[in-house]
C-alpha cells in the first residue's frame, strides 16, 4: 500500500487528445506508488490538466484552476493553456500554484508531484498492479490511441500549433504494440487521433519500422492495414482529405477498418477557405466525396464546420448550405466563429455580428438534421453490427459502425438487458429520427 498522504486528485479537461495525456500521467503516478483520489480534501495535491483551444474553454479551464485552489491549494496545472499568456494569466490570477507546464509536459507534471509528495523508496512492486494498457479513463471496451502530437498546418483560428508544435509521430511500432496491449486487455474499438492522422509519417520521411518481424512505414495506410489485423474496430478522427486518403477506402470496403472517416471540412466557400488558410478545392473534394461512396457504399463521414468567421458573407454562407446538399455528409456539426487569443484570424477585418453567426449556425443545422434524418432512414430496415456501450433494466444502449463514441449516434435495443458492454451483436433496424436509431436484436 502507498502512504496514505501520497493521494493525488485530477481533474481531466478538453478533447480527446488531452485525455491520452492525462491517461499517461495517471500511469505513472501509478506506478510511483500514488493513489488517485476523486475528492479534493482528500488529496495532497491536485493536478489539472487544462484546454485552452477556444476561449469558453479557457474559462472552463480557468474556474477548474479556482476552484481546485479554493478546495485545496495545492495545485498543478498542466496541458494547453500553459504556455505563454495563459500561463501569465494562470499564474498572476493563482500566484499560489505549485507549476504550470505545458500539453504533454509529463515530466514537469510528475517532478513537481515528486517534490511535494516524494514517492515511496521502492515503486517497482506497483508495477504488478498497473494493467499493461496503463490507466484508461475510458470504458474498458474502447479506447483512444494516439499517434502523433503537433501538427503542421497554421489555420488562422486555431493556436494548436502554438501550444502543442509540429507534428511529432510516433513510432509505428509503438503505436501498433500498445494497440495490441489494449486489445489484449478487452478493447473491441480503437479510435485512432492526432491533431492531422492523414499527416502521420510526413516528419519522420515515412522511416520503415518493423513489428513482429513485419517491414511497416510508418504512415497512415501501413498503420491502418496493421491495425486491422487486430480483429476490433478501428475508427479514424481528424483526417484532412489528402489524396493519399484515397488508399483507405478500400480498405473500409473490405471490413479491414471501419467505414468511417471525421474529416473537418470548416467551410466550403473558397473565399473563406483561404481566408482560414486551409485547403480551397470544395469541388474536388465533392468528387473524392462520391468516388469514396462508390467503392465503400456503407462509408460514413462525420465533419465539422464554423459559421461567422471574419468576412464570410452571406453568399460564402449559401455556398456552405450548397455544399451540405451536394455532399449529403451524414454526421456534422457547427460552430460559431469564436476569436482565440493569439490566433491570426482576430486581425483579420469586418467580423460577423453574434446575431447574424447564431442565425447562420441555426440555419445550418436546420439543413443539415434534414439530410442526417433522411441517411439515417436508409438504415431502417437494415441489418447492422452494433457495438454496446450500455446496458439498463430496459434494454442496452449501442453504436453502429457509422457512430463514435459522445459524438454521434446511439442505438436503443429493448428488451436486450442481457448484453453487456463490449459485447458486438447484430440487430435490425426498425426506426430512426435525425441522430439516433431503434432495433432489435436478431
Amino acid at each position: 500500500m502507498s502512504d496514505p498522504k501520497q493521494k493525488v486528485g485530477f481533474v481531466s479537461l478538453g478533447c480527446p487528445k488531452a485525455l491520452v495525456d492525462s491517461e499517461r500521467i495517471l500511469t505513472q503516478l501509478k506506478l510511483d506508488g500514488y493513489d488517485v483520489v476523486p475528492r479534493y480534501d482528500d488529496a495532497d495535491v491536485v493536478v489539472v490538466n487544462t484546454c485552452g483551444f477556444i476561449d469558453s474553454a479557457k474559462e472552463e479551464s480557468m474556474d477548474a484552476i479556482s476552484e481546485a485552489m479554493r478546495e485545496n491549494g495545492k495545485v498543478i496545472v498542466t496541458g494547453c493553456m500553459g504556455k505563454g499568456v495563459d500561463a501569465e494569466r494562470i499564474k498572476a490570477e493563482n500566484p499560489d500554484v505549485l507549476s504550470i507546464s505545458g500539453p504533454a509536459d509529463y515530466d514537469s507534471v510528475l517532478n513537481t508531484v515528486h517534490e511535494y509528495i516524494p514517492p515511496t523508496e521502492n515503486p517497482s512492486h506497483y508495477s504488478d498492479l498497473v494493467p499493461a494498457q496503463g490507466v484508461k479513463l475510458t470504458p474498458k471496451h474502447y479506447a483512444f490511441l494516439k499517434i502523433s502530437e503537433g501538427c503542421n498546418h497554421r489555420c488562422a483560428f486555431c493556436i494548436i500549433p502554438h501550444m502543442r508544435g509540429d507534428l511529432v509521430s510516433r513510432p509505428i511500432s509503438h503505436v501498433v504494440n500498445e494497440a495490441r496491449q489494449l486489445v489484449e486487455s478487452g478493447a473491441q474499438e480503437l479510435l485512432v487521433i492526432s491533431q492531422d492522422t492523414s499527416a502521420y509519417g510526413v516528419d519522420v520521411k515515412y522511416k520503415l519500422d518493423f513489428n513482429a518481424g513485419a517491414a511497416l512505414e510508418t504512415r497512415m495506410q501501413d498503420l491502418a492495414v496493421a491495425l486491422g489485423e487486430l480483429g476490433v474496430w478501428v475508427r479514424l478522427h481528424y483526417v484532412y482529405p489528402y489524396p493519399h486518403v484515397d488508399k483507405l477506402i478500400p480498405l473500409m470496403a473490405e471490413g479491414k477498418i471501419l467505414p468511417y472517416l471525421d474529416i473537418p471540412f470548416q467551410h466550403a466557400s473558397k473565399r473563406v477557405l483561404k481566408a482560414m488558410k486551409r485547403p480551397a478545392h470544395s469541388e474536388k473534394v465533392l468528387g473524392r466525396i462520391h468516388k469514396w461512396r462508390e467503392i465503400c457504399p456503407d462509408l460514413t463521414i462525420r465533419s465539422t464546420f464554423i459559421v461567422g468567421f471574419p468576412g464570410e458573407t452571406e453568399e460564402d454562407f449559401q455556398e456552405l448550405l450548397d455544399f451540405l446538399d451536394a455532399a449529403q455528409l451524414d454526421r456534422v456539426g457547427c460552430f460559431m466563429y469564436s476569436p482565440v487569443e493569439g490566433a491570426p484570424a482576430n486581425d483579420l477585418p469586418d467580423h460577423v455580428p453574434d446575431a447574424i453567426k447564431e442565425d447562420r449556425q441555426r440555419r445550418f443545422m436546420e439543413k443539415q438534421a434534414i439530410i442526417s434524418a433522411a441517411r439515417l432512414q436508409r438504415k431502417v430496415g437494415t441489418q447492422q453490427e452494433v457495438l454496446i456501450d450500455e446496458v439498463t433494466p430496459e434494454g442496452a444502449v449501442a453504436r453502429t459502425k457509422g457512430d463514435a463514441p459522445e459524438i454521434d449516434g446511439q442505438v436503443f435495443i429493448d428488451g436486450a438487458s442481457h448484453l453487456v458492454p463490449g459485447q458486438r451483436v447484430l440487430v435490425e433496424i426498425e426506426e430512426a429520427d435525425e441522430y439516433d436509431v431503434w432495433a432489435h436484436l436478431i
